[in-house]
């Protein structure tokens, strides 16, 4: 497919620019703007308009632009369509050639990217965050992020990173992270009752009060043993001598919820999340709740991929505000 064939009405005036047909690929390649060069290697290579935009991290028009601004000056099709997808023309494999013998030539380094280190809460990554992070790495495929999952309060003050985001209890953000960081920011309390999946339970038949809670199986996620705002929970648990699974794994626990009549503690927020899945208010009388706290590493402050990432998460919770209230 050829970008000049939408620009075929384009006033004379704009190719003056153009390079003399008459001249070698090679010197051509060479005149190219850097930018351009890049925009259509990387698209060579990817073969696919969308990938190459992300690896470059702008978006598919603008890369269209580009290159078609590079068809313009060049006076010929680089990319051709086919079954296969997108393929180079006979000039585009000249180009691609010659562009690619004076990056070998010239040697130029690969720009490294700066390394953002991110430690999320293990459910606040999985329920709440993990959506928003694979967007953004699927608009930018040149990031480099590492995502570090905190299961327990040993996890979060072993660890170092840039911008952490865990769960204290409901008056304090202590226990936090055991180095410098930012005044820590609260993003939203939660509050946590146990959620059953509503195919396995009719309405008049749900558990209203403690005691009808005999005839299910519970399932507790083993971190939330050392939760102190969780003690109601945690005593009905220990007190099963049948009936009762304990999780190491968060997902598993959910999976649990969801598919095997279990019921387990989960956040309020959780029918949201999973419209399969309905909360038991009232069956405790003391309310159990966390919040969840974000704070930027003291010497990470400054910098520019930091903050998109710290924006990232506000705007998260801002959206899924509902999530939290009531």
């Amino acid at each position: 497919m050829s970008f000049m064939e939408t620009r075929s009405s384009l006033p004379v005036a704009q190719y003056r620019a153009a390079f003399d047909k008459s001249t070698s690929w090679r010197t051509r390649a060479a005149q190219i703007d850097p930018l351009l060069a890049q925009c259509f290697s990387v698209t060579a290579r990817c073969g696919c308009f969308m990938q190459a935009a992300r690896r470059l991290n702008i978006k598919a028009t603008r890369l269209r632009q580009q290159l078609a601004q590079l068809e313009r000056q060049l006076q010929c099709s680089l990319f051709s369509a086919s079954e296969n997808g997108l393929v180079l023309s006979r000039d585009g494999l000249q180009l691609h050639r010659q562009l690619t013998a004076l990056a070998h030539e010239r040697d130029l380094p690969v720009i490294e990217q700066p390394r953002v280190r991110l430690a999320v809460a293990e459910t606040i990554l999985h329920d709440i965050l993990g959506r928003d992070l694979v967007a953004l790495l699927r608009r930018n495929a040149s990031a480099r992020l590492d995502i570090i999952s905190l299961d327990s309060e040993l996890s979060l003050q072993a660890v170092s990173a840039d911008v952490v985001v865990w769960l204290a209890g409901p008056d304090s953000p202590m226990p936090g992270p055991s180095f410098a960081v930012s005044e820590p920011r609260c993003l939203a309390r939660l509050d946590y009752v146990p959620h059953i999946a509503k195919r396995y339970s009719r309405v008049a038949a749900r558990p209203e009060g403690l005691d009808d809670l005999a005839d299910f199986m519970l399932v507790q996620w083993q971190h939330d043993r050392q939760i102190d705002s969780f003690r109601p929970w945690n005593d009905l648990v220990d007190q099963r001598l049948a009936g009762v699974v304990q999780s190491h794994s968060y997902e598993l626990m959910l999976e649990m919820v969801r598919c095997s009549a279990c019921i387990g503690l989960l956040p309020g927020y959780m029918s949201h999340f999973d419209r399969g899945l309905i909360g038991l208010p009232g069956l405790f009388g003391q309310p159990m709740q966390r919040q969840v706290w974000m704070a930027v590493n003291a010497e990470s402050l400054g910098e520019v991929q930091v903050q998109t990432i710290v924006e990232l998460i506000q705007d998260t919770f801002e959206e899924r505000r509902e999530w939290f209230e009531g």
